[in-house]
């Protein structure tokens, strides 16, 4: 029997799916049986959303206001330091545009020495305020204003998404809001909050996969076994690092963002807070690979209606060999890229490449690096299964010819 497929745009065949769905359809059982196993996790994860989420105020730690300003001058100061320290003592005529002082003039001191900021006339800046001190050393220089170069980039990022990917990209750009979104309103609330971190980062992970995913691709048995294999993955995941990070003994105390959390926040489980990290930063790549797996399996199974369930499931995996490769190699450079000004500070201060390794600050993104590596490896084989079970395979051409046969006899017989 001749199987005909109608193309569509990307010349790909179509099974009358709607688009971005290729593959063939899903037996009902089949789409039954998904939902009978992802319901529960949703449904789990609404519920971690309420008994997690944080209530009452927040801690804050008082500090400098911060307010915009503009340089309008800077020249050597008016009166020289009391120690001569070979700088030039600087100072700078500033505007403040925003807060209380909106308008006013003021003098503030320009930072000097070594890899200090050039501050020049024109510049748009940040200054901290002590809002009790007189207005003549109530201000001081913190940083440049960085809104406009960060806003071109953000649109700069998202044209390119959406010229690309059109509609998809731009539920890929809704997706990634609402990731942040998240974020911000559930996860780091709840953990200054002082929830469990593991538990929030499980839960707020849950969230964004199922929304973004579904958001991204549809509602779809190909969505949900990707999300299925995200999960699974991402739970073995959180096992391995909460196994690894309990023997290896850490503290969370290894950087300075920590260890000043735990200084100001004694409700901060800095353990759990590492361990919540883990969890989350492994999460943007496991649902890359879970993803590309169930495409590779929808698509194989569209190209070949004839392939069995095993001979999908072989042909997926040696495809998920070859992205396994590569996106682990780019999750431990991902983490050796971030870590590489301590890198460098533990290269010149004469330890031992084993020393350097087992030192708390490098050993956590080692453990990150390697546990998130083996969320990746499973992934593969785990949602390349699923896939290739949910996937339905077409009657085989004799069987088709078999009850056309069949119907064609009875049809027959009937008339005589």
């Amino acid at each position: 029997m001749e199987h005909r497929h109608s193309t569509g745009e990307s010349g790909l065949p179509s099974t009358g799916q709607h688009a971005g769905e290729s593959g063939l359809p899903s037996a009902p059982a089949v789409r039954l049986t998904v939902v009978a196993v992802l319901l529960p996790l949703v449904l789990a994860t609404v519920a971690g959303l309420i008994l997690l989420w944080p209530s009452g105020d927040l801690p804050e730690v008082e500090g400098a206001q911060r307010s915009d300003a503009t340089i309008l001058d800077v020249r050597p100061c008016a009166a020289p330091p009391e120690e001569d320290s070979g700088e030039e003592c600087r100072e700078a005529d500033v505007r403040i545009d925003s807060g209380a002082d909106d308008g006013v003039r003021v003098v503030v001191p320009v930072p000097f020495g070594a890899g200090a900021p050039d501050f020049e006339p024109g510049d748009r800046v940040i200054v901290g305020a002590v809002p009790d001190a007189p207005i003549e050393s109530r201000y001081e220089l913190l940083d440049y204003q960085r809104q406009m170069p960060l806003l071109i980039l953000v649109v700069m990022f998202a044209t390119a998404v959406i010229v690309l990917s059109r509609w998809r990209g731009l539920a890929s750009l809704a997706s990634l809001g609402l990731s942040i979104a998240i974020l911000i309103t559930f996860v780091l609330p709840a953990l200054l909050d002082g929830r469990p971190p593991l538990a929030v980062a499980i839960v707020g992970a849950s969230t964004i996969m199922i929304t973004t995913l579904y958001l991204s691709y549809g509602f779809s048995v190909r969505t949900s076994v990707a999300l299925l294999g995200t999960l699974f993955s991402l739970t073995l995941t959180g096992v391995l690092g909460l196994i690894f990070t309990t023997v290896g003994r850490f503290t969370g105390l290894a950087d300075e963002a920590s260890a000043y959390l735990g200084a100001v926040g004694a409700s901060i489980d800095l353990h759990g807070l590492l361990l919540a990290g883990l969890v989350i930063g492994a999460l943007g790549v496991l649902d890359d690979v879970t993803v590309t797996q169930t495409a590779a399996v929808w698509e194989l199974a569209d190209a070949d209606p004839e392939a069995s369930r095993r001979s999908l499931f072989a042909a997926g995996l040696r495809i998920g060999r070859q992205h396994v490769s590569a996106t682990v190699n780019t999750l431990v450079l991902a983490y050796a890229g971030a870590s590489l000004p301590v890198l460098l500070l533990f290269a010149v201060s004469g330890q031992g490449p084993l020393d350097t390794v087992t030192n708390e600050l490098i050993a956590q993104e080692v453990v990150r690096a390697l546990v998130g590596g083996l969320g990746i490896v499973a992934a593969v084989p785990l949602t390349t299964l699923i896939a290739s079970l949910a996937v339905r395979e077409r009657p085989r051409p004799n069987r088709i010819r078999g009850r056309r046969a069949r119907a064609a006899a009875h049809v027959s017989s009937s008339r005589a």
